[in-house]
């Protein structure tokens, strides 16, 4: 018997399937994958075509809406919160809806429906520009 002791080799692994494998899964995920575009608000912002001293800029017509509900136009309390009450002490400026915008200011706590009460009357008689602001007013 012939026992010879034969020379032990180390096993081989081949990557090159293995790469060729991952690169094509790669290049698969690549060109399959859909890229998800965001939701986009259009904006138009305004323009400016000439500098106005801000002195110059008086709003005719200012109204208040404080917490409570109460209207202010012009610094006037009205007796009431009433839509009528709005609409005629509105009209009895006799302010033209060409002179300027209208101007609503109200507290951060005010109910929403008091603003869009003043919004709507404010619509119906005629303003197309409203300028709305919130800040903490004090009552009256």
């Amino acid at each position: 018997m012939n026992f010879q002791s034969r020379l032990k080799e180390d096993p081989e692994v081949n990557l090159t399937s293995l790469i060729d494998v991952v690169l094509l899964l790669l290049v698969f995920f690549m060109v399959s994958t859909n890229f998800v575009r965001e939701t986009e608000i259009l904006l138009r912002l305004p323009q400016v075509d000439n500098v106005v001293e801000l002195d110059t800029l008086v709003s005719t017509l200012e109204i208040v809406v404080t917490s409570e509900g109460d209207y202010l136009i012009n610094g006037d309390l009205l007796l009431n919160n009433q839509k009528n009450t709005l609409r005629a002490a509105i009209e009895g400026l006799d302010i033209k809806v060409s002179e300027g915008p209208v101007s609503i200011k109200a507290d951060a706590d005010t109910k929403h429906q008091s603003v869009v009460t003043v919004m709507d009357v404010v619509g119906q008689l005629g303003f197309t520009e409203i300028n709305i602001s919130t800040a903490i007013i004090p009552g009256p």
